[in-house]
């Protein structure tokens, strides 16, 4: 059986050591009292409820998977996950980041990330079942009308309700231009929403009293493609004028999707025959509301495949600990055994450097973006703010893509480690390989980010947010540029960092002259841009460590962090050189292919 242990230490040396979030926070009136010792403390207790309650009900809950009633619609969620989740909201977890002024406790989404992270570790599938609900808390917050407000954000701060997005159709994923869902003016201010929906994650249960669908639809005047969608709250109960539940909307689950994993979680079926909702933000910018919640969930995909690394990580290392194979390369290790442990052979070492690599990465990605993101909604300098809102949207499909991407990589690399017993259920690691697959998918596929980040967030605007990012990397390089001990984690950021403008006008001029480039090394060039973003983030908590070291800490914490970081270094990073030659291999032995495709 897997094991989960919250990985505070690390958490802790990011958010203090590295990026020393009290200092951020204090520059921020609206977080200017969240201290280090109030965010250690939350999440402390925040590790023992993913270990404790959430954690168990992993396995279990993937062998039982949801159940769909079919003569009533409804769906219950496996055996124990209602009583994890009443525990959730007795803790008031749902408010941890939230408004105030909804009943929310107003701590900063950086804290909020580090919740989720181990909440992924724990149980990906039970997590999604609040997940989502913060997604549509945040498109309601921005978007919505007072009494859209009033009505559903103190349920879903509370999470007495839980909250969904409906965008997929049969006939359309990512290109929501062509969705058909219809909503029908009844000229008292709310709408009739007809269509069908799928892969709906979350999309019914037995957790909460009531879901709150944000839903895509088109008005009868609509115009065609995506700028003729608008959005629409869709609850599964209506909603009383004094709060109450009233009638069933009908808005239904037809049925469960069969999944290669995350089966705790029900992804429905919907069907809407004609459910009673009301207009968020404007008629036909449906997805401009909608953006703020998939852009939530992109950050939050990302941080699926942390917590799933983590934990892989977590469990192939005490594996190969204690699995005993052959002998030492180099001469015997464990002499009063009949074998040495696995741990002692170089490829072992490699996979399990290499999840772990992945996952110091990780987090660091995601409390530099969270803090950005904080800084975005609450700092008073609107310069401050309008800087890092722009690089958060251009560090988000580099979270969803790249961050998912090593999951994969490291998933499988950790079931490795276990040999056959890594195929095997008990065990726990397919599990994580399996649940692991869908964040490539869903949200926008990778390839989707890939073009994201090239088309729009770097070749959009000739670079200019790339050069704010260009410049971060830059400081740092000035900074340790004569540090001999910094050399080999600098060098090779700043050999990429000069690279890397060559690199995106090669390709964007190439683009110019055929779309078809870009397409064919958007791919490449995310995951360039992410190693560049790594290494970046490596650098700088080697910097910690050095100087932790030099400043006489015995601390063990800082020897690891170097050697991870020597590492990455060492034998990911190099793989930047192998991904620009093949992105600039161009689109003509991609596209000149009938032949081979006929």
């Amino acid at each position: 059986m897997p094991t989960y242990n919250p990985p505070l230490r690390d958490m802790q040396f990011v958010l203090h050591e590295v990026f020393n979030v009290e200092a951020e926070f204090k520059a921020m009136p609206a977080h200017a009292e969240t201290d280090a010792d109030t965010i250690n403390a939350v999440l402390e207790e925040a590790g023992k409820f993913a270990a404790e309650v959430a954690f168990p009900l992993n396995i279990s809950g993937d062998a039982e998977g949801c159940t769909h009633n079919k003569q009533d619609y409804s769906v219950t969620t496996p055996k124990g996950f209602k009583e994890a989740y009443a525990t959730y909201v007795e803790g008031g977890w749902p408010a941890l980041s939230c408004d105030p002024e909804f009943g929310g406790q107003g701590l900063p989404h950086t804290v909020n990330q580090c919740l989720y992270e181990m909440l992924n570790s724990a149980n990906q599938a039970w997590t999604m079942y609040p997940g989502l609900s913060h997604g549509a808390y945040e498109a309601l917050l921005a978007h919505g009308t007072d009494e859209q407000k009033k009505t559903y954000l103190p349920k879903l701060v509370s999470g007495q309700w839980t909250g969904t997005m409906c965008l997929t159709e049969p006939h359309c994923g990512t290109d929501l231009g062509l969705l058909r869902t219809k909503a029908e003016p009844q000229g008292d201010g709310t709408y009739k929403i007809t269509g069908n929906k799928i892969f709906i994650s979350a999309g019914e249960h037995d957790v909460a009293e009531n879901i709150v669908h944000l839903v895509l639809a088109r008005l009868p005047d609509a115009p065609k493609g995506s700028k003729g969608i608008s959005l629409f709250v869709v609850p599964k109960f209506n909603v009383n004028a004094d709060g109450s539940l009233g009638s069933r909307n009908p808005i239904f689950c037809t049925g469960l999707e069969h999944k290669m994993g995350i089966h705790g979680n029900s992804t429905a079926q919907i069907s809407i025959d004609g459910a009673i909702g009301t207009l968020v933000g404007q008629p036909h910018k449906g997805l401009a509301a909608m953006f703020v919640m998939m852009n939530a969930a992109r950050l939050g995909v990302g941080n699926q495949s942390l917590g799933l690394t983590e934990v892989a990580f977590q469990n192939a290392l005490a594996y190969a600990k204690d699995r005993i194979q052959m002998r030492s390369l180099s001469g015997t290790k464990a002499k009063d055994k009949d074998a040495d442990p696995i741990i002692v052979h170089p490829d072992v070492r490699k996979m399990l450097l290499t999840a772990k690599a992945y996952a110091e990465g990780a987090r660091a990605l995601q409390v530099f973006c969270t803090l950005l993101l904080d800084k975005a909604h609450s700092h008073p300098d609107e310069k401050v703010r309008a800087d890092s809102d722009e690089l958060v949207a251009l560090l988000t499909p580099i979270v969803k893509a790249f961050v998912t991407d090593n999951g994969h990589i490291a998933t499988n690399a950790c079931m490795q480690v276990f040999g056959g017993h890594g195929f095997i259920k008990e065990w726990g690691m397919e599990q994580f390989v399996r649940d692991n697959r869908i964040n490539m998918i869903y949200e926008g596929t990778n390839t989707i980010q890939s073009l994201d980040l090239l088309g729009r967030k770097v070749l959009g605007n000739q670079g200019a947010t790339l050069k704010k990012l260009g410049k971060l990397i830059g400081a740092l390089v000035q900074e340790e540029g004569v540090n001999e001990k910094m050399a080999e984690f600098i060098n090779p950021i700043a050999i990429l960092g000069e690279q890397m403008t060559k690199f995106t006008t090669e390709i964007g001029f190439k683009g110019m002259q055929n779309p078809d480039e870009v397409g064919a090394a958007a791919v490449d060039y995310l995951r360039v841009a992410g190693h560049l973003v790594f290494g970046y983030l490596f650098a700088r908590m080697a910097q910690v460590s050095l100087r932790a070291i030099a400043n006489g800490s015995t601390d063990p914490f800082y020897t690891a962090k170097l050697q991870t970081a020597r590492f990455y270094f060492a034998k990911l990073f190099p793989e930047t050189v192998l991904l620009m030659r093949t992105a600039r291999a161009g689109s003509k032995v991609l596209m000149d292919t009938d032949a081979a495709l006929a």
